[in-house]
C-alpha cells in the first residue's frame, strides 16, 4: 500500500512540477478557499493559538491573520512539493542568503555551527545553503511513515549537497565529524512540542506556558559548537531572504537554558513582527503545565 501511495504522490508531484509557478499560485488560491471555508483544516486550532498568543487583538484581526496564514500555508505546501523537481536555478533565485560570511567566519575560527530556527517561512529551501558555505551542511529530520515518500524527499534535499540525518542519529553523526575534525553546520527546527516524557524545561512563549526542546543547546555544549539563529523574511510571494544572527560562539560559557531562551526570544519577536508565516496549525500548546506538574510527574514517580 505504501508503494501505491508513493507512485500516486510521485505522479502528482511530477505533474505539478511542470506547471509554471504563476499557475500553481493561482491553484493555491483555489485550494485556500476549500481548506479555509469549505473543509477547514485545523482552523479552530489555528485561531485558538492566535487568540491565546495575541489576547489584545480583536476578532477581526485574528481572522484576518488566520486567512493570511492559510494562504501562505497552501503556498508553502505547493513550493515544497514541487521542489523535488524544481531546477536548481529556479530554486536558488527564490532563496537569498543575506550574510553567509558569518558562518564562514565561524568556520575560519575552527567552530562547527548549530543553526536553529522555527517553522517560519519556507524552511525546505534551506537545503541550498551548501552552495554558499565552505563546510558540510546537515539537515536533521523526523522520518515519514511512508518509506518511499520519505526517500523521495530525502533525495530532493540532498541534491543540493545537504546531508539528511534522522533526529535519533544526529548525536552519533556529530560525534563522528568531531573525531574526524570535520567542521559542519547542522540545522534544527527547534520550536516543536516535545514529547511529555522528554519535557525538561518550561518557559513563557507568546504569553503562554510552553514546554520547549533543549536538544540543540545540549548538542552545542557537548560539541562546543557556535549557535546561530536563522531569521527568514518573505520578500514577495515565493521569494525569501535568510539572515544569520549569532547567539553565541562559546556555548559552554552560557548559563543553563540561556541559548534556548535567546532562540525563543528571537523567534517570538519575528512572529510578533509578522505572524502570518508561522505554523499556527501545529498543536504547540497541547501539554498543560498544571497537568505535567501535578498529574504526569506524580504518575511517573510511582
Amino acid at each position: 500500500m505504501q508503494l501505491v501511495s508513493f507512485y500516486l504522490a510521485y505522479g502528482l508531484i511530477w505533474l505539478f512540477a511542470r506547471i509554471p509557478m504563476k499557475v500553481l499560485y493561482f491553484f493555491s488560491d483555489v485550494v485556500f478557499v476549500v481548506i479555509y471555508y469549505i473543509t477547514p483544516y485545523r482552523k479552530k486550532l489555528a485561531t485558538k493559538n492566535l487568540r491565546n498568543s495575541f489576547p489584545d487583538w480583536d476578532e477581526k484581526k485574528i481572522l484576518h491573520t488566520a486567512k493570511r496564514f492559510y494562504r501562505f500555508l497552501i503556498d508553502f505546501f505547493m513550493e515544497s512539493t514541487v521542489l523535488v523537481f524544481m531546477p536548481e536555478k529556479e530554486v536558488t533565485k527564490r532563496q537569498h542568503y543575506k550574510n553567509p560570511e558569518l558562518l564562514n567566519d565561524l568556520f575560519l575560527q575552527g567552530k562547527s555551527v548549530i543553526l536553529i530556527f522555527g517553522h517560519y517561512g519556507n524552511w525546505e529551501y534551506l537545503a541550498t545553503l551548501q552552495k554558499y558555505i565552505q563546510h558540510k551542511t546537515i539537515g536533521v529530520y523526523k522520518p515519514l511513515h511512508n518509506k518511499y515518500i520519505d526517500n523521495m524527499f530525502i533525495r530532493s534535499r540532498q541534491r543540493f549537497g545537504l546531508e539528511v540525518i534522522p533526529i535519533d542519529k544526529i548525536a552519533r553523526t556529530l560525534t563522528n565529524y568531531k573525531k574526524s575534525n570535520m567542521l559542519n553546520i547542522s540545522f534544527f527546527a527547534a520550536d516543536q512540542r516535545p514529547l511529555m516524557k522528554n519535557i525538561k524545561y518550561w518557559t513563557t512563549f507568546l504569553q503562554q506556558n510552553t514546554p520547549v526542546v533543549i536538544g540543540p543547546e545540549k548538542l552545542a555544549k557537548r560539541f562546543d559548537s557556535a549557535v546561530v539563529y536563522l531569521k527568514v523574511s518573505i520578500l514577495k510571494r515565493g521569494y525569501y531572504e535568510n539572515e544569520f544572527i549569532l547567539i553565541t560562539k562559546n556555548p559552554n560559557e552560557t548559563q543553563e537554558n540561556e541559548i534556548t531562551d535567546k532562540f525563543l526570544n528571537l523567534l517570538e519577536n519575528q512572529i510578533i513582527e509578522e505572524p502570518a508565516y508561522w505554523l499556527w496549525t501545529h498543536n504547540r500548546w497541547k501539554h498543560s503545565k498544571d497537568y505535567f506538574l501535578n498529574i504526569y510527574l506524580k504518575k511517573e514517580q510511582k
